[in-house]
């Protein structure tokens, strides 16, 4: 199963990171969201302390799917809140289209790319940032107790890296080169989000101003795709945008469970 944590008491919030990530991911935001809910944050398949592989015999969407089936059913969760990052984000809008969600948060997700050329460029990132890793991996220690060093390894993903702890920099940067295989396996086709008709449960997409993996623009046809769901800017925060301004999500996350969101936040403009 699913590796995990849990903290806080209250209706169930799951937490799902994103591709190449793990669950640490989340801590920024972990003390705030554990005052209202049931916090609880796995690592994916082939992630972080997860001991199971991704199943690569099926499309990755079905493997995901199937685990997340598993591990609801395992912890005896019956439609929780979900809030996600980038896939897990992606993850998130899935479970609840299979109306496995009471409520879904989703922060900069994948799936909204327009076309094969926008798939391209993440696949070339990703591709070059686990080059990158496993280049740097030697001398990763060093790089992360310094600021230069923890933006040089981490500005593609946090607007602000200066804020990572050394530790957590060091261990995302491990994470990622440990996962390198799994996420080559889920870059090789575009994993696209579909929506069906509405469900009536609460969505809530918030997209990362500095976004440099999904890029900005993005937000624009998920509100198009979406016109339903609330869509609301994120600002000054990278595509990871828990360390850039933890209370700034975790109050996106407990206005989306709650069916609002913030008074002053910005919805992004509708594409022509």
């Amino acid at each position: 199963m699913l590796a995990y944590e849990r903290f806080g008491s209250g209706e169930p919030l799951v937490l799902i990171h994103g591709i190449g990530h793990r669950r640490q991911t989340w801590y920024p935001v972990v003390r705030r969201l554990a005052r209202e809910f049931d916090v609880i944050i796995p690592d994916l398949p082939g992630h972080g302390t997860t001991p199971m592989p991704l199943d690569t015999s099926v499309p990755a969407r079905d493997a995901l799917r199937s685990a997340f089936l598993e591990f609801f059913s395992k912890l005896g969760l019956e439609r929780p809140h979900v809030a996600g990052n980038s896939l897990g984000g992606l993850i998130a809008l899935e479970l609840g289209e299979d109306d496995l969600a009471r409520s879904v948060t989703a922060l900069s997700p994948a799936g909204f790319w327009a076309g094969r050329r926008d798939f391209a460029y993440v696949r070339t990132l990703f591709g070059s940032v686990l080059a990158g890793a496993q280049l740097a991996r030697p001398f990763a220690g060093p790089l992360s107790r310094s600021v230069t060093g923890r933006m040089a390894l981490m500005g593609w993903l946090y607007a602000h890296p200066q804020n990572l702890a050394p530790d957590m920099a060091l261990g995302d940067l491990e994470n990622l080169v440990r996962a390198r295989s799994t996420v080559r396996h889920l870059l090789k086709q575009p994993y696209t989000f579909t929506p069906g008709e509405p469900r009536g449960i609460p969505v809530t997409i918030a997209w990362a101003d500095h976004d440099k993996v999904l890029l900005p623009y993005q937000a624009r046809r998920a509100r198009q795709i979406m016109p339903h769901a609330t869509h609301v800017w994120l600002d000054h925060c990278g595509h990871v945008p828990m360390p850039d301004d933890p209370e700034l999500v975790a109050e996106m996350i407990i206005a989306g469970a709650r069916c609002g969101v913030p008074n002053d936040a910005q919805v992004p403009p509708v594409m022509s």
